[in-house]
């Protein structure tokens, strides 16, 4: 189990790694031509979308850096748990702007985040 979800945190590290780059490093018009799922952000302004992808780094820092050092590995399922937060930001976003296919991808990666959490809080704790 420890390696599946080693596996799990390390796919959603890296894409949402990715995306918190991106996020921060380009301006909304080259974010917001990515893709038409990143039309979201022409409900924000620029600033907020850098916070957004701060946000998203430094919860993907929190997942992964602290069980790996062996330092506060407690802090990789609350990070988790503030991700699954983002994306329910994300989600209700979706909801407003009736993208219902979208809603349910950001629907899916909070999920996971709330598996990787309780996995780590009950299932699976680091170190156990």
């Amino acid at each position: 189990m420890n390696i599946a979800l080693w596996i799990v945190t390390g796919l959603l590290a890296v894409a949402y790694g990715a995306g918190g780059i991106s996020q921060i490093v380009l301006t909304k018009e080259r974010y917001r031509s990515l893709a038409n799922s990143q039309h979201w952000v022409d409900d924000f302004d620029a600033g907020h979308i850098k916070a957004i992808g701060t946000i998203k780094l430094v919860g993907v820092v929190g997942m992964v850096l602290p069980p790996l050092v062996g330092i506060a590995p407690i802090l990789s399922p609350i990070a988790a748990c503030g991700l699954a937060l983002v994306m329910a930001g994300a989600a209700t976003t979706r909801f407003r702007r009736s993208e219902w296919a979208l809603m349910v991808g950001d629907t899916a990666y909070m999920l996971l985040f709330i598996f990787v959490a309780w996995a780590r809080f009950a299932l699976a704790p680091y170190g156990a």
